[in-house]
């Protein structure tokens, strides 16, 4: 565990500032349970009983989502969990009673006490030296509970020791980062370059919304003084045993009804009213708030992302870095926000459009001060996960140029109750813009699109692949359907490479899978996709409960009712998308996908669908493939890709971390030198590239929905990383660093680059271009 911070959107949507009730109202959770295992009985694809055997799994479920690494809870406290409730939960359930919930996250939250206390004594008792051969495992998920309370106390001395041996190593390496930049500095200054000193922005105040100077806070002494790694080690289980303090029985409730939903399969979830905000702000890509982006820092909020356009950046005066302090809804008390979680802390922001929330905030320009801002809730516009596009000219080196379109889309996105928002459309207008300005091939990159809405991956189909079978869909009942494609004819029918990873699934992996089938598109990635080949609804609690319950925070079943076939027959479940030409990826030796998950539906095939062909004779594969394979060979991109695959797959098959620190220190230099010798020669090679094409280069265009329509096309060297996300970020140079793009010649990252030559190649064995070039180098 160590000191970070927690950034808002890890993972959803859940922490952008948007519409949610204030009130609670008393929701009889026993009720609601009784209600959740009758519709799982009833809808979910596999129409299983809720009976000892789920009673049993839905116990495994809820202990290991409270402590998945198994340090808290002993053997002997599960094995009496297991006695007491292993085929009994179900029959407690259906009679309303969460009392066994309660009872296990009751003495969860007492371990959790007893073990942060133990933390606290061990620091301040015991003398670690860090020079034993002693190792501990890096992951405990699959491994069994300490037996009892001195083997918890055995395990938790070396948990400790290898925490106090992290952040030691941080400090250390810390140090050295420092010394090094002084020393990059000092030859700057030596060479007379000047370093520039960004001034701060003074807040001004527009429209209704307002800002009003408070109480000073006397400024602080001096620099503030570092932490010590046990202060860091202490601060961080002091926030870890709050947070599990301050949930409530909603909360609990939400944990234990989870559990259930996912002993039906991982995709099948119980979804508090919270959580639903959350899945409809990632559908539609809109919200209603004050558009900024939270993080927590030494337990105070801190605005670590501004909407470009929402409220906040209209208004003002919230600047990044600014402290939150406390909050008030219109003319209420301010609350304090200091300690508090950061959902707990969002919830208090979100309201109502056209409702003010007042907060108390320290700015980062002036921390003596204290400043009293309103900021009046509107639509908060979310740009940095819609489709966007790129026209990319590439240069003579590479043979004669061409032009290229390049279409990204992070999810398949769309407003299922209006209607207003599709990615199907917002693709379309770019794909229409980028024929229009003569490109001569197409790459469709759903590299980490987790898919979203089925609708929309058969109407994108549609843009290229003329009316047909998209999908089939098997229900519980065994009774198959086919998905068409609305369209009559393709909007782009001209070459295409489909560029996936292991983060594309659902309606990725239906998309990908049609244009395979019908030999429409090059399938570039991965070993495989994610393997999710089933369908999901959402079914709100509160309409199968009695009329005169109080339904309002009853939630909401996302249930999966259907799995989906190729129109070939196969499930993508579980196998995925098997790609036409795989690219080295650290991700195939990681454990994720739909196969690593608990307890997954199987794979299975039923009959092909008739369909007819994009085209009469199959794609190049074998020619594409052994000038792939060529080029890989002898980039040295991917070699060092497959050369850290291979070391990550070593580390995790060991699943052990020395406790030396000589040991430690060593692995860690290695490591860095390795990686700094890889992107010195990468930086190196990215020179000379991109000064022997600095004239006749690569020249990418920059398309987004902002711009398409315009005459002039962005390049992509004048498009800000602001543009392109709308989000005006904290800036960490750490994160710039880790993007995958810097340092790349071009921004073009290794597959990135490989998927625009197979592009070439594609366009070379397959098109009248292609032809009359071989032609000419004939007759040369």
């Amino acid at each position: 565990m160590t000191h970070r911070l927690l950034p808002l959107l890890a993972v959803s949507f859940s922490g952008l500032l948007a519409l949610a009730p204030q009130g609670r109202a008393e929701t009889d959770f026993g009720q609601v349970a009784s209600y959740v295992a009758r519709m799982l009985e009833n809808s979910h694809y596999s129409h299983t009983q809720f009976d000892n055997a789920m009673s049993s799994k839905l116990l495994e479920n809820y202990l290991n989502l409270l402590d998945p690494r198994h340090i808290f809870f002993t053997q002997e406290q599960v094995d009496k969990f297991r006695a007491d409730y292993g085929t009994t939960l179900d029959d407690r359930v259906t009679l309303r009673d969460l009392s066994p919930a309660m009872e296990i996250y009751k003495l969860y939250t007492a371990r959790v006490k007893d073990r942060v206390d133990f933390v606290k004594r061990s620091i301040k008792e015991q003398k670690f030296t860090f020079d034993s051969s002693r190792t501990v495992n890096l992951k405990r998920e699959k491994l069994p509970w300490p037996k009892d309370a001195a083997a918890s106390d055995v395990l938790w001395r070396d948990l400790l020791e290898s925490e106090m041996l992290q952040e030691r190593l941080l400090d250390k390496a810390k140090v050295v980062s420092d010394a090094k930049k002084a020393e990059k500095a000092k030859n700057k200054a030596k060479k007379g370059e000047t370093v520039l000193k960004a001034e701060a922005l003074e807040p001004n105040s527009e429209g209704k919304n307002s800002v009003a100077k408070v109480e000073p806070k006397p400024a602080a002494g001096g620099a503030k003084k570092e932490e010590t790694p046990q202060e860091r080690i202490a601060k961080d289980y002091d926030r870890l045993l709050k947070g599990v303090e301050d949930n409530n029985e909603e909360e609990v409730v939400d944990f234990f009804l989870s559990s259930l939903a996912e002993a039906y399969d991982p995709h099948t979830e119980y979804m508090s009213v919270s959580e639903m905000e959350s899945f409809n702000i990632q559908m539609t890509h809109s919200l209603f708030g004050i558009g900024a982006l939270l993080g927590v820092k030494d337990e105070v909020a801190e605005i670590q992302g501004i909407v470009v356009g929402g409220p906040a950046d209209k208004q003002g005066v919230l600047k990044l870095n600014d402290k939150i302090i406390s909050v008030a809804q219109g003319d209420g008390e301010f609350v304090p926000t200091k300690g508090l979680a950061l959902n707990k802390i969002v919830e208090k922001i979100r309201g109502d459009k056209g409702t003010t929330v007042r907060m108390k905030v320290i700015p980062a320009s002036d921390p003596g001060a204290l400043n009293e801002i309103a900021i009046i809730r509107d639509e908060v516009p979310l740009k940095d996960k819609l489709a966007n596009a790129e026209l990319i000219q590439t240069p003579p080196e590479l043979g004669k140029p061409m032009k290229l379109g390049w279409i990204t889309l992070p999810s398949f996105y769309a407003d299922m109750e209006k209607g207003s928002v599709s990615c199907t459309k917002d693709v379309e207008k770019l794909l229409l813009r980028l024929m229009k300005e003569g490109m001569e091939g197409l790459v469709f990159d759903l590299r980490s699109d987790g898919g979203g809405s089925l609708e929309e991956a058969i109407k994108l189909t549609g843009l290229f692949v003329p009316s047909g079978p998209v999908v089939q869909i098997k229900d519980w009942r065994g009774e198959i359907s086919a998905r068409d494609c609305p369209n009559p004819r393709a909007v782009y029918d001209g070459p295409m490479v489909v560029l996936t990873d292991k983060a594309s699934a659902s309606a990725s992996e239906i998309f990908a899978a049609a244009l395979q089938d019908y030999r429409r598109a090059v399938i570039v990635g991965d070993k495989s996709t994610y393997g999710k080949g089933t369908v999901q609804t959402i079914q709100p609690v509160e309409r199968v409960m009695p009329f005169f319950s109080d339904k309002t925070r009853a939630g909401n079943v996302k249930v999966t009712i259907q799995k989906f076939y190729r129109i070939a027959g196969g499930s993508t479940q579980l196998q995925g998308v098997i790609p036409d030409l795989h690219l080295p990826s650290l991700r195939d030796v990681m454990d994720f996908g739909e196969a690593s998950t608990d307890n997954p539906l199987p794979y299975d095939q039923i009959p092909a669908l008739p369909y007819s062909y994009s085209r009469p004779t199959p794609l190049p594969m074998d020619a594409l493939k052994a000038k792939m394979e060529s080029r890989v060979k002898q980039s040295k991109d991917f070699s060092y890709i497959e050369d850290e695959a291979k070391r990550l797959k070593e580390r995790m098959d060991r699943n052990v971390a020395s406790l030396n620190e000589e040991v430690r220190w060593k692995e860690r230099e290695d490591n860095e030198k390795r990686r700094t010798a890889y992107t010195d020669d990468r930086d190196k090679r990215a020179a000379e590239i991109t000064e022997k094409v600095k004239d006749g280069g690569v020249k990418i265009f920059h398309l987004t929905l902002d711009n398409v329509s315009k005459p002039e096309l962005v390049p992509e060297s004048a498009f800000t990383k602001e543009q392109s996300s709308g989000m005006r970020m904290v800036k960490n140079d750490d994160e710039d660093a880790a993007s995958g793009t810097e340092g790349f010649p071009f921004g073009l990252e290794p597959t990135k680059l490989e998927a625009i030559h197979i592009m070439r190649d594609l366009i070379d064995l397959t098109t009248d271009r292609g032809a009359t070039a071989k032609a000419e180098a004939e007759r040369k």
